[in-house]
């Protein structure tokens, strides 16, 4: 695993920031970290990064626990900050050979800073002041200073924030790229992000992982035009043979008679079927309309 966390527990005096969290993340994908500001979603990636200690749990980078070579599982990783840390008054690939000299790379780091450059589209931009540069190229600025020790595995925290829709877009299909050949962890609260650029999403609330989609179809569920409906048996109806028909992605639990269901496609008539093949009868079904944005509610709720 590129990325293993268990029972992972953080604190702040009296207030637990991550309460005993445990999720993996295999080489290769890209994982969608989704929750509202002060989730924990920051402070997961700092411990990750090696720039933040931990109380409990174990945390490891491509096998190696990060407190017990916190070196060597540094170089593991690429690490863009929510604040990007540039300094505004050094050119573009001055500040790349900058950081390309800090991970010691010594005749290497000419070549890696221009591999780099290139990757990320900044040589138009190369011989300007990083301080001259748009917010898009800034955060292109901070993406290659990730990239410079060539990590096994990215992280990225709130990488597409301030950006406007043509630098939103261009920031996007460039993590996209770079996700062929890195594990990446994306941070965002923002839905969209996770249908334009993972193949996963975890989701954390309160410092507790209150969801993980492993599959695409799973990330239906976040889709605007998937089909919600609310539904309320007469008799007690089970939440595991609700998720069990064709088709459904999330099922709330209102109570045991009443259900907020969210499927790929109209399951009024699956729902009656089932209220048929269980003895049971449906009271009240209404389709609901519900943006993405209120979806992502109804799970950190």
């Amino acid at each position: 695993m590129s990325i293993s966390i268990s029972n992972l527990t953080k604190k702040y005096g009296e207030q637990t920031v991550l309460n005993n969290i445990t999720f993996e993340i295999g080489e290769g994908e890209v994982v969608g970290f989704l929750g509202p500001n002060g989730a924990g979603k920051t402070t997961t990636m700092r411990i990750l990064a090696g720039a933040l200690p931990y109380d409990t749990g174990e945390v490891k980078i491509c096998g190696v626990e990060v407190n017990d070579d916190p070196l060597k599982t540094k170089g593991f990783v690429g690490y863009l900050p929510e604040q990007n840390p540039l300094y505004l008054e050094m050119y573009v690939k001055e500040f790349l050979l900058f950081v390309a000299d800090t991970y010691g790379l010594g005749k290497e780091s000419i070549q890696r800073v221009n591999e780099v450059i290139d990757l990320v589209g900044l040589r138009p931009e190369f011989q300007k002041k990083i301080g001259q540069l748009s917010k898009g190229f800034r955060q292109r600025v901070g993406l290659a200073q990730a990239l410079i020790p060539n990590p096994k595995v990215l992280i990225l925290d709130e990488p597409t924030t301030g950006l406007d829709p043509n630098q939103l877009e261009e920031i996007r299909n460039l993590i996209r790229e770079i996700g062929k050949d890195k594990t990446v962890l994306l941070s965002t609260h923002i839905m969209q992000e996770i249908k334009a650029i993972c193949n996963r999403v975890i989701v954390i609330n309160k410092g507790d992982i209150v969801a993980d989609y492993t599959d695409l179809s799973k990330l239906k569920a976040f889709d605007e035009n998937s089909y919600h409906v609310e539904v309320e048996f007469a008799e007690e109806a089970f939440i595991e043979s609700l998720e069990n028909l064709e088709s459904v992605s999330i099922v709330k639990e209102v109570d045991s008679h009443h259900f907020t269901i969210i499927a790929n496609h109209d399951i009024r008539a699956d729902l009656f079927d089932f209220a048929v093949k269980t003895d049971n009868k449906i009271l009240t079904m209404k389709p609901i309309e519900r943006s993405m944005e209120e979806v992502f509610r109804s799970l950190t709720n």
